[in-house]
């Protein structure tokens, strides 16, 4: 008896040992972590009232502990293991916040803690979880003394050292530069990891030089998701800083590619474009890295990531003007090729529907569609095709392919002419549309055509036709809405008056061709626990022919009437 409890003596030191090395975990940091990661106050009081929209899917908590909620679906329990929802609590900052957030992770640190499999153990939500759990340790008060204090700090020390072994396990992209920078974060900040930094600094710069290509871009085209690992770079930077590491150079050139590419998809208001399954982005994470690298301004790029901008003034529009991403990102790209976002001043006006992704599957893939940017779309089809892949995803296929793009900044205007072969091979249609706006920002023309060019594609459109006995080909041009913006139709044909909170007044207009409605619309947004209904200016009209061309036009009727107006209420000043 004496020589079994022996062994098992020896197997737990082992153990112990192989999982913390020689010495016990200690209690403390080895230097001071400062809260960089910024969540929203709004969720966070969501999370207090036992509201939780983890992963698309919604559960009511009320004093249930959240390990105990049967999760929905596993994007759900992964949103949770990633402890992002810490950002939103200490951005909301209350006492009842603040017991939440320690009441669930000391929760978690007993449960699941000391695990080397199970729920959580993912490397990148391994790296989000401990980068957060550093980021609020004054929040979560991590270097309290006592039991629950070492327990902590053995769970870190423990979530290290697995992340050491499985960080490439980690998809490349966002997913592997999140378990990085956690493993960095650890090495840097536990005491006796030190032995990681140069692991963790030599992965990052291997991803920034295979990841992030020489022009700033990223393949999935997703803006937040770039603007998500620019924050880990920056980040990352900044700890170093409690170190004698210098920033290695590949870190540092990324940071430098990719920050006027950011800055050139960014609309008037701060906010970035929402195209390819983004979102605007976290509200100050972008401004609060670009102070961080102080680098000296690049110009903008023409094309940044594919992406179009035409600036004047207090107007943005930015286009997507590239073919939807493939390969891996294929699972989450949008058919939203030569689609357009317009804001003007701090108001966006002209916007896409949003990634449906937070607000589970039907959404995710209705958001997909052509149908939900403001774009052409033909006979009720997206300009890029869908299809069930592997594990039950919707792939996008026979992605649109841009056949001529031309962009010119001229004395009085800047023009944009973007042609895509989306309904090619199906219509025997190629898709143009031209966009020229105004010097001051005051005027934005418009352009679509449908045009059927050379032998073989207009025997296809004459074949499309006589198949389906039709006199034309019924084809859609929408301008979704923000929920902000007021529609009213105007008394003349064909237009529509567009009022902005800020008192703005606009006027959309379009040629007698086609008939115009105003439509119900969604507007779908990450954080909010549900969709927000807004409106749609819908064109509507028929190709008949080799060459079927729309006109509109988007004009500015009245100025803000005072300056005060747009920055009143509840909203922040603009970002400069």
């Amino acid at each position: 008896m004496g020589s079994s409890s022996n062994s098992v003596g020896r197997w737990v030191t082992r153990v112990t040992t192989l999982a913390f090395g020689r010495r016990p975990a200690q209690t403390g940091f080895a230097a001071e972590p400062e809260p960089r990661s910024i969540g929203s106050a709004e969720r966070g009081q969501h999370l207090v009232d036992g509201v939780i929209l983890f992963g698309g899917y919604h559960a009511a908590a009320g004093e249930m502990a959240l390990w105990d909620i049967p999760p929905p679906h596993p994007d759900f329990l992964a949103e949770a293991h990633g402890f992002g929802w810490l950002d939103d609590l200490a951005a909301l900052g209350s006492p009842a916040a603040q017991r939440r957030a320690r009441g669930w992770t000391q929760d978690w640190i007993d449960r699941y803690g000391l695990a080397t499999s199970g729920p959580g153990q993912e490397a990148d939500l391994t790296g989000r979880r401990i980068l957060r759990c550093i980021h609020h340790a004054g929040f979560l008060d991590l270097g309290r003394n006592g039991a629950a204090g070492s327990k902590a700090f053995r769970a870190l020390h423990r979530q290290a050292q697995m992340l050491a072994r499985r960080w490439k396990t980690a998809p490349p992209g966002l997913a592997r530069f999140e378990a990085l920078a956690g493993l960095l974060y650890a090495g840097i900040y536990l005491p006796g990891r030190r032995s990681l930094i140069g692991k963790a600094l030599s992965g990052i710069a291997t991803e920034c030089r295979t990841v992030i290509d020489a022009e700033g871009a990223i393949a999935s085209r997703n803006p937040e998701e770039l603007m998500e690992i620019f924050a880990l770079l920056g980040w990352s930077q900044e700890a170093l800083g409690q170190t004698d590491r210098p920033v290695p150079a590949d870190l540092a050139a990324a940071m430098v590619r990719v920050a006027p590419v950011l800055r050139s998809l960014r609309h008037a208001d701060g906010g970035l474009a929402r195209f390819q399954d983004g979102d605007r982005g976290e509200e100050g994470r972008l401004d609060q890295v670009l102070a961080v690298l102080r680098a000296r301004r690049s110009p903008l790029p023409p094309l940044p990531m594919g992406y179009a901008r035409l600036a004047a003034r207090r107007t943005t529009v930015i286009v997507d003007a590239a073919s939807p991403p493939s390969g891996r990102a294929a699972i989450t790209a949008h058919a939203s090729t030569a689609a357009i976002e317009v804001t003007s001043g701090r108001r966006p006006l002209i916007v896409s529907c949003g990634s449906g992704k937070p607000f589970g599957p039907k959404w995710h893939q209705a958001s997909r569609a052509s149908a939900s940017h403001s774009v052409l779309s033909l006979d009720g089809a997206s300009s890029s095709r869908f299809r069930k892949g592997k594990a039950g995803l919707t792939e996008l296929t026979g992605p649109a392919r841009i056949t001529e793009i031309r962009h010119a900044i001229n004395p009085r205007v800047t023009e944009l002419h973007v042609t895509h072969d989306g309904w090619l091979l199906t219509h025997g249609l190629v898709v143009g549309r031209r966009l020229a706006l105004s010097h001051d920002g005051r005027h934005l023309a418009g352009t679509d055509a449908l045009v059927s060019d050379g032998p073989v594609a207009r025997k296809r459109f004459d074949e499309f036709l006589t198949r389906f006995l039709l006199s034309g080909i019924a084809f859609t041009i929408r301008f979704h809405l923000h929920p902000d913006v007021d529609v009213a139709m105007e008394g003349a044909a064909n237009q529509v008056i567009l009022t902005l909170k800020s008192g703005e007044v606009w006027i959309l207009a379009a040629s007698s061709t086609a008939k115009l409605t105003i439509e119900p619309s969604v507007y779908l947004e990450k954080g909010r626990l549900g969709h927000r209904s807004s409106m749609q200016v819908v064109l509507a009209a028929e190709a008949r022919s080799f060459d079927t061309r729309i006109d509109w036009t988007l004009a500015k009727a009245q100025d803000t009437p005072l300056a005060i107006r747009d920055v009143d209420g509840d909203d922040p000043p603009p970002r400069r």
